[in-house]
């Protein structure tokens, strides 16, 4: 069975929502809120990936403790921009 666009949105934002620590929660809920509706098929595929990985290392990278994986340091830029502009 094939997923839509839609119902992708919607399991990733809750995905980014229900993580777990508290911090995160916010910072990808917010994150998720405003570009997952832009993002493209592959942009989804990058973001469901980092969303795999440990909460302990997604807060550390994304607060500028250490640095994040090549993989994903595209995208933890891109979070940590959206989470430190205004809403």
């Amino acid at each position: 069975m094939t997923e839509t666009k839609e119902i992708r949105i919607k399991r990733l934002a809750m995905r980014s929502m229900r993580r777990g620590i508290k911090e995160m929660d916010i910072i990808l809920s917010r994150y998720a809120d405003q570009k997952l509706a832009e993002m493209s098929e592959a942009e989804m595929d990058r973001y469901e990936a980092l969303l795999s990985e440990n909460d302990q290392d997604l807060y550390q990278w994304v607060s500028g403790q250490i640095e994040p994986d090549a993989q994903h340091k595209p995208l933890i830029d891109d979070i940590k921009a959206v989470a430190c502009s205004p809403k």
